[in-house]
């Protein structure tokens, strides 16, 4: 257990989960649900639970390779998420291609945080510009807005370089404020960083 604190880490559990793999469980509770709304997210709900399901699976089965030194497993099982996502490319671009066709407004759901409401694509016109974006750009700034990783988490994530993410955010942030200007959604610009 990390000194000082109450519950075991992510690295703590993993390493736990090496004698004892129904530990692992402990990792699953604690991250399932942000790792599935991502997924949603970005796939729809037909490739959630699918996905969701896969990314713990191959993080149960790599967990000898979790670099400890990192408490937190979040980058790492976003990274896997992210990667297995890359296998659905064509799937999510439909699927933007399709929001941005449709012109519905205040399609939140009610489990939906407050992230997602601030980025709901079909009301604010994201999905074209998300849809034209670079796969390496948009994995970078769906991993900040949907997924609330920090820079170095997302570096992590993804296995590059923290000037990378950096680029890559700020190039998508470019593209698609001038999609939504060319739109007529003039958002004041939010650089948090």
């Amino acid at each position: 257990m990390t000194r000082g604190s109450a519950e075991p880490s992510d690295a703590d559990i993993i390493t736990a989960a090496q004698r004892d793999p129904e530990r692992f469980a402990d990792l699953f509770d604690r991250h399932y649900r942000d790792i599935h709304r991502y997924v949603d997210r970005r796939l729809g709900a037909d490739a959630a639970d699918d996905i969701a399901a896969e990314t713990f699976l191959i993080a149960f089965r790599r967990r000898a390779v979790f670099d400890t030194a990192h408490a937190s497993a979040r980058p790492w099982l976003y990274g896997i998420a992210t990667r297995l996502i890359s296998r659905h490319r064509r799937d999510e671009l439909r699927r933007y291609k399709a929001m941005a066709r449709m012109h519905t407004t205040g399609v939140v759901e009610s489990h939906e945080s407050s992230v997602t409401s601030a980025v709901d694509a079909a009301s604010f016109g994201l999905s074209p510009a998300l849809a034209r974006l670079r796969h390496g750009d948009r994995d970078v700034l769906l991993l900040v807005a949907l997924a609330e990783l920090s820079y170095p988490e997302v570096a992590e994530a993804l296995g590059i370089a923290y000037g990378t993410v950096c680029s890559r955010l700020s190039r998508a942030r470019k593209q698609v404020r001038a999609a939504l200007r060319a739109s007529g959604h003039d958002e004041e610009d939010d650089d948090r960083g």
